[in-house]
């Protein structure tokens, strides 16, 4: 058991001792990304499809329950015909069994521009999809982007009640060790 302890104690002083130099030794870089999300569940090529639903689900006033799967294209410009700078690739579900609109995200952000070809970013969190500016927390990142730590305001442009299409606009800005390549 003692040994355990030590291990465990050794572990956590190494941690906590020498990971905050690696962040704060001058090679933590700062990167602010702008791009547009598009959402698009609804048309013939769909890049969001619901997977999974709770036996609530159907009679759920918020939708609660519902998983949905992405593959969402990430452009420069609102158009989705504009140049492609990634891809939003995980889920999100209906959180909220008394509210609607509030999603749980888990989704990596994979980019595929010429600057940050390959790189990555994790979101995880809540995205209340009806506040008019929300935020979500980046919780790690790889390539470019390793160790990343930061958030994304999002604001939905446009919202089709018909399809369930969107396109929302990603203020990003994450921290993350040095510009190494992807």
């Amino acid at each position: 058991m003692f040994a355990i302890a030590k291990v465990i104690t050794l572990f956590l002083i190494f941690h906590f001792s020498i990971l905050p130099r690696i962040i704060a030794d001058g090679t933590e870089t700062q990167t602010n990304l702008h791009f547009y999300f598009h959402d698009l569940p609804g048309g013939s090529n769909p890049t969001a499809i619901r997977v999974a639903a709770a036996s609530v689900t159907s009679t759920s006033p918020t939708g609660f329950g519902a998983t949905v799967m992405i593959d969402d294209p990430l452009t420069a410009e609102p158009n989705v015909s504009s140049a492609l700078v990634g891809r939003a690739q995980g889920l999100y579900a209906l959180a909220s069994r008394d509210e609607g609109g509030h999603l749980l995200m888990a989704m990596n952000l994979v980019f595929m521009d010429q600057e940050n070809n390959g790189s990555t970013l994790a979101v995880l969190g809540r995205n209340n999809v009806f506040d008019p500016i929300r935020e979500m927390p980046v919780i790690g990142g790889s390539g470019k982007f390793r160790y990343a730590r930061g958030y994304i305001h999002a604001k939905t442009i446009t919202f089709d009640q018909t399809t369930g299409n969107a396109v929302v606009e990603y203020n990003v800005t994450v921290f993350h060790q040095g510009q190494g390549s992807a």
